[in-house]
């Protein structure tokens, strides 16, 4: 492997300059050959990388830890690393959306995770500290493959039509992760968890059709999310036992009536945020939050930004004015 990673050296881009991956998009690969030492940072998205020529050493909480070509470095969300080069060294980082890193690890567990917040959860209780390295052992031909995928993904995620290519950007990044993954660590606890602990098939897994008592209750939380509901008021108005509701809504929608709730609000709050210029704390109260703290609390829970920060990004949408707090 390490002949094939190692003719990549002119293929590399420049030396890295700035600290900033300057494009938008799920998954972002960059090359690049770094010759002088870069200052422990953080990202808020989780990272890997290939080292493809020369060696380094990591600075992390861990401590100092060598890599050399052939290694691969996994880094979660917020993991600061830094990176001292030994005569240079070669690299091919991976940046990968938090949010889009949930939802695939809430697809592969689908068994037994309800929704993205179980998800989260289980991440958090099956990673071991990062950065963790994985000494990959591949023969020539599966060298020479992932070298290409590598080289592939970061042309499609750097030039301007990175959306035009997206399909084919994920295929690339899922023949990447099917090659590394099988090398990384767990927490010894993973599999029972897994497989011993499964709760009932979520409603992912039924494809079965909707019952129409379930879509009744659906359709009430959706027209009036502002209404002070509680499980009482919503079996009544759908003619079923406050039991009844929640067993048949859950098979139908894979998740409470509450949480069903929280996300019509978190979309109606999100969809006010952006296309109006409603002040945040009466958005809040027309989809049903009166708690500006909680209301936050569970927007940025489902969509990974405060309403604050959203409205914030919304505004660098061309034709957006500036809006009340």
């Amino acid at each position: 492997m390490r002949s094939q990673l190692n003719a990549v050296e002119d293929m590399a881009g420049n030396i890295r300059t700035s600290q900033s991956i300057g494009c938008m998009g799920p998954v972002i690969a960059r090359t690049e050959t770094i010759r002088k030492s870069l200052e422990p940072v953080a990202y808020e998205c989780a990272r890997l990388f290939v080292v493809r020529k020369g060696s380094a050493v990591l600075s992390s909480e861990l401590g100092k830890q060598s890599v050399h070509v052939g290694d691969v470095v996994l880094l979660s969300t917020n993991t600061v690393c830094g990176i001292e080069p030994e005569d240079g060294v070669t690299i091919t980082e991976i940046y990968m959306d938090t949010n889009y890193v949930i939802d695939q690890i809430f697809w592969r567990h689908v068994r037994f995770l309800s929704d993205r917040f179980d998800a989260k959860k289980f991440i958090s209780d099956i990673c071991v500290e990062t950065p963790q390295i994985i000494h990959l052992d591949l023969d020539e031909k599966h060298a020479e493959m992932l070298t290409s995928w590598l080289d592939e993904l970061g042309f499609l995620t750097k030039n301007d039509e990175y959306f035009s290519n997206f399909n084919r950007i994920q295929a690339l990044w899922f023949l990447v992760a099917d090659v590394i993954m099988p090398f990384k660590t767990v927490t010894p606890t993973q599999t029972h968890i897994s497989y011993c602990q499964q709760s009932a098939l979520p409603r992912h897994c039924q494809l079965k059709p909707l019952r129409e008592e379930a879509r009744e209750a659906a359709k009430l939380l959706r027209m009036h999310p502002a209404c002070r509901w509680t499980l009482s008021v919503l079996a009544a108005k759908t003619h079923m036992s406050v039991s009844q509701l929640v067993r048949m809504f859950v098979h139908s929608y894979g998740k409470t009536p509450s949480k069903y709730l929280t996300m019509v609000r978190v979309e109606k709050l999100a969809t006010l945020l952006r296309e109006t210029d409603t002040p945040i704390k009466a958005a809040m109260r027309q989809v049903g939050w009166h708690s500006r703290g909680h209301a936050s609390q569970l927007f940025k829970e489902i969509s990974g930004l405060t309403p604050l920060e959203y409205r914030r990004l919304s505004l660098q949408v061309p034709g957006r004015s500036q809006s009340g707090h």
